[in-house]
């Protein structure tokens, strides 16, 4: 495949640059690790009857579909359920797209500013395959952040939390869809259009305001999507995976036409 060759170069590169891989193994270091591992430890450690009554608190204010689904038998172990499958779900959307939209936005102007460009732009290779790689490139980062992190974040839950409930009870049915089925078209969707962008800008500062302002709302729109998500997961996840795997299968197209060789060479005036 093609494509997969200019994916594959792309991110031999981007595996070589420190000052991009190490920042970011470091951010999905503090919402994977850190802050779920923090946050739990202080919840299912502390005895204190003052905060056992805040965290009852906290339980009483979520929507009532979800206190019929917390388990444990103490408020602190109901609320490190509660904090763990609910409050803290976002985070599998927000740090793999925050990952490869840093990516996206370099795809196609950083080529221009190396002088690459101008190798893909005489090369056999079609449009549809330089959009592809460079797509492909920015999401492979995105979706190794969010497996490598769910699986280090289920063992957090499960050890801190499942001793408490008899057992390792996570992921959840709820848990298991939106990694798999509603995250994948989510970071596509926006990553297609930032690569578009990307192909238009004549800077990387461009690009990455750009991709600012794409990834912001995405952002916003998948902490909502993911929190609800979680309280009816079935119906829901599944009809909201549809709709985003259509959302970015369109977007995916509209892109591959988008990009013409003039953009990469940085002349004419699709430049």
């Amino acid at each position: 495949m093609k494509a997969w060759t200019v994916a594959r170069l792309d991110m031999a590169v981007l595996f070589k640059s420190r000052d991009y891989w190490l920042p970011m193994s470091m951010l999905a270091g503090v919402f994977f690790v850190v802050v779920p591992l923090f946050m739990l430890s202080v919840v299912t450690s502390n005895t204190s009857s003052e905060l056992a009554q805040q965290l009852g608190n906290v339980i009483n204010t979520l929507p009532d579909t979800v206190q019929d689904q917390i388990q444990g038998d103490t408020p602190q172990t109901q609320a490190a359920f509660g904090f763990a499958v609910y409050l803290l779900a976002p985070i599998a959307i927000v740090v793999p797209l925050t990952i490869s939209s840093a990516v996206a936005a370099n795809a196609l102007v950083s080529d221009r500013e190396k002088g690459t460009g101008e190798f893909l732009a005489h090369s056999p290779l079609t449009e549809r395959d330089i959009y592809l790689g460079k797509l492909i490139a920015s999401l492979v980062p995105g979706y190794v952040a969010t497996v490598v992190g769910f699986g280090i974040y289920s063992v957090i839950v499960n050890t801190q939390v499942g001793p408490q409930l008899g057992g390792w009870f996570f992921p959840t049915a709820g848990w298991w869809l939106l990694i798999f089925w509603v995250v994948p078209p989510f970071i596509a969707f926006a990553i297609s259009v930032i690569v578009m962008v990307s192909g238009r800008v004549r800077s990387a500062a461009a690009a990455q305001q750009t991709a600012t302002l794409v990834t912001l709302p995405v952002i916003v729109l998948a902490y909502a999507i993911a929190s609800g998500l979680l309280y009816d997961p079935v119906v829901s996840a599944l009809t909201v995976g549809v709709v985003a795997w259509l959302a970015a299968a369109v977007t995916l197209g509209w892109g591959a036409r988008s990009l013409h060789r003039a953009r990469l060479l940085g002349v004419g005036r699709d430049a």
